[in-house]
């Protein structure tokens, strides 16, 4: 039977999960795995509290809030891949000694699509000295209406993800500010199940877990144009030119995590983030929400 394996929404940072498949790595690993899209985040988590999907990716922010309401939840992490914030802020004119004071006196607009990008930014201000909420912030636009709006100069500066930040860039209508990847470890991405599904199903997740270990190689040593190649199903409305130096951005950022173990470090970073925000009451223990059995036994695998 094939694990059903729900995609969280389609990004270019999501590259490694979208490379198992490509690559072969999965069906390598003895793993038998169906991508399944989903139509957004929520509705993600909701097919695997449904038993609909037995494992989706997305973020521990989830899987913390799911904590948080429900000490009880069995939901946890289990193979680590966007170890980094992948998210930028790009301005109309260059800033090379960009400091987040800047952001005080410039028309700025995050992104409000998902939480997270805000929420680790807000926490980069606190500690940086500054108030987020005297900050005059823009929220509710998306992001390619907020990259639009950067171009006709209705906006100082923007916070985006990947392609949008690059097209930016590329064309010179934008400039690098801030890449939120060099913060540090802040966990992002990883795959999430059940612990009744790791119970029930351990040697098929332990396969999974291979299959991304695997992966995670495979995209720290490509050529980020093969990269772009390789998935190019995935983004066909990508150019290959773009989609690459997007990729190769995102590997000199050191976004990806170089082994499926999570670590608590990023856990802290990211929790900490949250509590500054508001988003979290109270701290929630990392092995309340992290299972790191099948990454650390798939590490002590010589042959693996």
């Amino acid at each position: 039977m094939a694990v059903i394996l729900y995609e969280n929404f389609r990004a270019l940072f999501y590259a490694p999960f979208y490379a198992a498949h490509a690559i072969g790595a999965y069906a390598a690993a003895g793993a038998d795995v169906t991508l399944c899209a989903s139509p957004d985040p929520a509705s993600s988590a909701a097919a695997l509290g449904a038993g609909a999907a037995d494992v989706m990716w997305g973020g521990p922010l989830r899987v913390l809030l799911t904590h948080a309401r429900d000490p009880a939840s069995d939901v946890v992490c289990f193979c680590d891949v966007v170890q980094r914030d992948p998210f930028f802020i790009v301005g109309r004119d260059p800033r090379p000694a960009f400091a987040f004071s800047d952001l005080l006196g410039v028309r700025f607009a995050s992104v409000a699509e998902v939480p997270t990008p805000w929420l680790c930014l807000q926490d980069d201000l606190r500690r940086a000295g500054i108030d987020p909420t005297v900050l005059p912030r823009v929220s509710g636009p998306s992001m390619a209406d907020n990259a639009a709006a950067l171009r006709a100069g209705t906006l100082d500066a923007v916070q985006l993800f990947q392609s949008y930040a690059e097209e930016l860039l590329a064309s010179g209508a934008g400039h690098l500010w801030y890449a939120a990847a060099s913060r540090g470890p802040t966990a992002y991405t990883t795959l999430v199940t059940r612990r009744s599904v790791i119970a029930a199903r351990r040697q098929e997740m332990l396969a999974m877990v291979r299959a991304m270990r695997q992966t995670l190689r495979w995209m720290a040593a490509t050529d980020a144009v093969e990269i772009a190649r390789a998935l190019r199903e995935f983004f066909p409305d990508v150019p290959g030119e773009l989609f690459a130096a997007a990729i190769g951005r995102y590997q000199a950022l050191d976004l990806y995590a170089a082994d499926p173990l999570m670590r608590p470090e990023g856990f802290a970073r990211l929790q900490a983030a949250m509590r500054s925000g508001g988003a979290l009451a109270r701290d929630v223990a990392f092995t309340d929400c992290v299972d790191t059995s099948l990454a650390a036994e798939d590490l002590a695998d010589p042959v693996g």
